[in-house]
């Protein structure tokens, strides 16, 4: 499940900066996977087996903190758009 999701994030990426849209996306949702691989690497690190995982989860959590940081730069030129404010925007 790790790897199938870790390999979901960049489709997510690409399709983001694509569109440069976020319409449907949930911030809340991409902390709580956040905080879960944390939750993950925190495991396997007291338990001190399968630490070979740790980077796969390093990797994940960058992953999805782009896709974060992706999600706060467009939401602020979606907010632009709906005040009419579209000259300033950059195409």
């Amino acid at each position: 499940m790790l790897f199938a999701f870790g390999f979901s994030w960049p489709f997510a990426i690409v399709r983001t900066y694509r569109a440069k849209r976020v319409d449907g996306k949930s911030p809340m949702f991409s902390i709580i996977v956040i905080v879960g691989y944390v939750c993950g690497i925190a495991a396997h690190l007291v338990e001190g087996t399968k630490l070979w995982l740790v980077p796969v989860y390093l990797l994940d959590i960058l992953l999805v903190s782009t896709d974060l940081a992706l999600y706060f730069h467009y939401r602020g030129k979606a907010e632009l758009t709906k005040n009419g404010q579209t000259d300033t925007i950059d195409r």
